[in-house]
């Protein structure tokens, strides 16, 4: 079921007219939200950061208890004997569209892709207005070369979100774990910010986005520097280092905002020999951001003109092959350890 979930999301990816869970969770985080900020405003509480503390561990357990126990009970349904017997499998046809729609591979890769490809046609204000659609930063006013380290660093961070994270908990705990962590990611994204209305609101949010994905976010930084191995073997050749994704990793995968993007970025920024991170504007404010890896560096890929600008094309053309490949590697460890515990 794992591997034919993860296959309906290559082929299919995130069809706009088809319902998506995410999208209700996000619904519901919304309503709760205003529901318990109106129980702030009735009790006088105001801007009391006590206040709002509580408030948000309340959001995180109503919406993640609501969402693991719903999904449990729906995948005791479909999965039922006497039910799959009575719908001719239309139940788990069901069962493996929810599992699709924890994983973003497809459109991932499409999305990066599809920055890419303006830039080759020389359309910088499409570039930048696709980039907007997966990157919180302000795109308006980047340039070719920072628009593609913006694409590299989303193909880096949401390859742990989006692809490895959520088959580590379909591995351990099935659809409903899996959709359970869906729903963190979605609190975080929502209510995890730092600014004056969520710094307190969204507190419990952020914190356990952050430990939902200490164990992925590391997992994902290793098998990037497996995908940089295993894509410098035909028939996928190319000068990428997974030697230099290793130790960049180690020595920059501590150099970020968030104690775990750092670490799939330093992977990847090692293995392309780029430098990113840097400076960034989000909501017309400018956030100094550590910089990862190093320009050109051991092992790196150099353009054809030799010039950084042209290496940043080439990189982050491979670093949708390395995202590519990351996914397959971590279905197969997933798969492996399916397999291992059902030999228990």
């Amino acid at each position: 079921m794992l591997t034919l979930g993860y296959a309906l999301d290559i082929l299919m990816g995130d069809p706009e007219g088809l319902p998506h869970p995410v999208r209700v969770i996000g619904r519901f985080v919304e309503r709760v939200e205003l529901f318990l900020r109106r129980r702030i405003e009735a009790s006088g509480g105001g801007a009391n950061e006590t206040a709002e503390r509580w408030a948000g561990i309340l959001l995180v357990v109503i919406v993640v208890g609501a969402t693991y126990g719903t999904f449990h009970l729906i995948s005791s349904i479909l999965l039922s004997p006497s039910v799959l017997a009575a719908t001719r499998n239309l139940s788990l046809v069901l069962f493996l569209y929810l599992i699709s729609t924890t994983l973003a591979t497809r459109e991932l890769i499409r999305s990066a892709r599809s920055v890419i490809r303006s830039l080759v046609d020389g359309n910088t204000r499409d570039a930048r207005r696709r980039l907007s659609r997966i990157v919180g930063r302000d795109t308006h006013s980047l340039d070719r070369k920072g628009i593609l380290k913006a694409t590299i660093e989303t193909l880096a961070e949401n390859t742990s979100d989006g692809i490895i994270a959520p088959l580590f908990y379909l591995a351990i705990g099935g659809l409903p774990l899996a959709m359970t962590y869906k729903a963190i990611n979605t609190l975080d994204s929502m209510v995890g910010y730092r600014d004056d209305r969520y710094r307190h609101f969204g507190w419990a949010a952020a914190r356990l986005d952050d430990l939902a994905n200490l164990l992925p976010a590391r997992i994902t930084g290793a098998l990037i520097v497996l995908a940089s191995l295993l894509s410098s073997l035909p028939p996928f050749p190319s000068s990428m280092s997974w030697r230099n994704a290793y130790r960049v990793m180690l020595r920059d995968g501590r150099n970020h905002l968030s104690p775990n993007s750092g670490i799939p970025e330093a992977a990847m920024a090692g293995a392309l020999g780029v430098q990113l991170g840097g400076p960034s504007v989000y909501n017309g404010v400018l956030v100094e951001k550590p910089c990862i890896g190093e320009e050109i560096g051991p092992g790196a890929p150099r353009g054809q003109d030799g010039e950084p600008g042209h290496l940043y094309l080439e990189a982050s053309e491979k670093a949708v092959t390395i995202t590519g490949i990351t996914s397959l590697t971590g279905l197969g460890c997933a798969l492996l350890f399916l397999y291992w515990r059902s030999a228990l």
